[in-house]
């Protein structure tokens, strides 16, 4: 009995030991995002949400950081879905068919990685990879000015490459979507009305005045929504809150204008009218990460 107990033991004591070394070995083999590459696309979207940008300062900054991501893929430091999408974007910013092309073939793999990742960037990249070699773009994810003064139109485009049941797969607007987009891309910005002096309520009452379609000015969802952070920008923190509170009356199924409400609500220090935003918003967007943060953050 006494050997018959030992035996069990050993046995026991070697079943830890190998399902100790096998869970070593797993998380040893599963790669993790590479931090730097994360650092690297923050600071390529930081250099480009800033107000008077240089671009000859960005443009510099882009081609480090292009040969940086050289460097990561020779050393083979870029292995996730992730890692592949942060370097996709990098390039995607590059100025030539070159890069464009890189972007294609870094977001391709980010894909097959993740199947579940976002294909906007994909789409994105071969639209600009075709036009950099001035063939049309087949999704029709670019759209383009040819003046200061001159509007905005979708750049050339072969529209029967490609159909509006795979764009929308690739998180591309429709072509009957991407016309309407052109018209609110021609719109006059809301922000025009505080350059000519108009105060928040008087900008509120033209909004409310005006027929969503046919206004000259971007009164969509996410035209007033801008509005709401430039006012917030300038540190007029109550004046904001009623931007954002008109565009959650005017797009109440919007989760976009629940999300910034419940910001902007959490900034003036209204904590539980800030999270109650946010759950709604939630709701209407259950893919919503930064409300989902914000809520859990502040239980």
């Amino acid at each position: 009995m006494k050997n018959t107990f030992l035996i069990i033991l050993v046995l026991v004591l070697a079943s830890c030991k190998m399902n100790k070394e096998n869970t070593k070995v797993v998380s040893e083999q599963t790669p993790t995002d590479n931090l730097e590459l994360i650092e690297i696309y923050q600071n390529d979207q930081a250099d480009r949400q800033t107000d008077n940008i240089d671009w000859s300062v960005v443009s510099k900054n882009d081609s480090l950081r292009e040969v940086r991501i050289y460097q990561l893929l020779d050393s083979n430091k870029v292995k996730t879905s992730k890692d592949y999408h942060n370097a996709a974007m990098i390039f995607q910013h590059g100025g030539d068919s070159t890069a464009y092309g890189m972007a294609v073939k870094l977001m391709r793999k980010s894909i097959e990685l993740d199947s579940t990742a976002n294909k906007w960037l994909l789409a994105a990249a071969i639209d600009r990879y075709l036009l950099s070699k001035d063939e049309p773009q087949i999704y029709g994810t670019q759209y383009q000015k040819f003046g200061k003064d001159e509007p905005w139109q979708i750049g050339k485009m072969d529209t029967t490459k490609i159909s509006d049941a795979e764009r929308i797969e690739y998180g591309v607007a429709t072509l009957a979507e991407q016309r309407e987009k052109v018209k609110w891309m021609n719109k006059k910005k809301l922000s025009e009305l505080l350059t000519q002096g108009k105060s928040t309520d008087e900008i509120i009452k033209i909004i409310k005045s005006e027929n969503k379609k046919d206004s000259e000015f971007d009164i969509s969802e996410s035209g007033i929504n801008s509005l709401g952070y430039k006012v917030l920008g300038e540190g007029k923190k109550e004046e904001a809150l009623k931007i954002f509170k008109l565009n959650i009356e005017l797009y109440p199924n919007g989760f976009n204008t629940w999300d910034s409400y419940g910001e902007c609500l959490l900034i003036l220090g209204k904590k539980e009218e800030g999270i109650k935003a946010y759950k709604k918003s939630l709701e209407l967007n259950p893919k919503n990460k930064n409300a989902e943060t914000i809520i859990t953050e502040n239980k």
